[in-house]
């Protein structure tokens, strides 16, 4: 067996360009939804796939809980973003992320921080345990 790991590149550079593009029209300091609408404009205009604040069930030993976690973005259907327009990106930022690739089964995630003052601020997160094993016999 061999992971694969075709899907972690294309998308992500895909994803990380369009968010480059919306913070050299926006620059920093904008509100978070400004960000999120923004992106989900260039995502559009470059026919990236993606699903804006969908909502996630959460289970408890299988029971379905009332709670429900929403990330920004899942684009490709494969990688979770995370956006946020803050100082700098904390622990707790990036441990919602992964709640969110956890509860999804996602191998992927991009915590994108718009609010720097000189360029986006981001992270790429990858779960080897949800990437997708192939067989090679």
């Amino acid at each position: 067996m061999t992971k694969n790991t075709e899907y972690l590149g294309n998308e992500g550079y895909a994803l990380m360009g369009a968010a480059f593009e919306v913070y050299k029209e926006m620059g920093a300091g904008m509100s978070e939804e400004i960000y999120q609408e923004s992106l989900e404009m260039e995502l559009c205009d470059r026919g990236i796939p993606f699903s804006a604040q969908q909502t996630l069930k959460v289970y408890y030993k299988g029971r379905e809980l009332k709670k429900r976690y929403v990330p920004d973005l899942i684009t490709h259907d494969s990688i979770i973003v995370e956006l946020k327009a803050v100082k700098t990106i904390l622990p707790e930022h990036e441990q919602q992320l992964l709640n969110y690739m956890h509860v999804t089964r996602r191998a992927v995630g991009y915590l994108i921080n718009f609010s720097t003052p000189k360029s986006v601020e981001w992270k790429r997160y990858i779960l080897k345990e949800y990437i997708p094993s192939t067989d090679q016999t």
